[in-house]
């Protein structure tokens, strides 16, 4: 099976990446992921208003 030219440019630009790479150290070649929480913050902050806004709104209709 022949390759395309774009998966023909894309092997070429991986081969390109590895051969920079041979000779070196593992640590030197590995790069530091940024950590990511798996859920964004409006989020989170959306689902404790949903948990504990039941109370606060009950605690309004109390005292008012």
């Amino acid at each position: 099976m022949a390759q395309t030219p774009q998966q023909r440019k894309a092997n070429e630009r991986y081969a390109r990446l590895e051969s920079a790479k041979r000779g070196k150290p593992e640590s030197a070649i590995k790069q530091k992921q940024k950590l990511k929480p798996p859920i964004s913050p409006l989020w989170i902050g959306l689902l404790v208003f949903v948990l504990c806004g039941g109370l606060v709104f009950e605690l309004i209709r109390l005292f008012f």
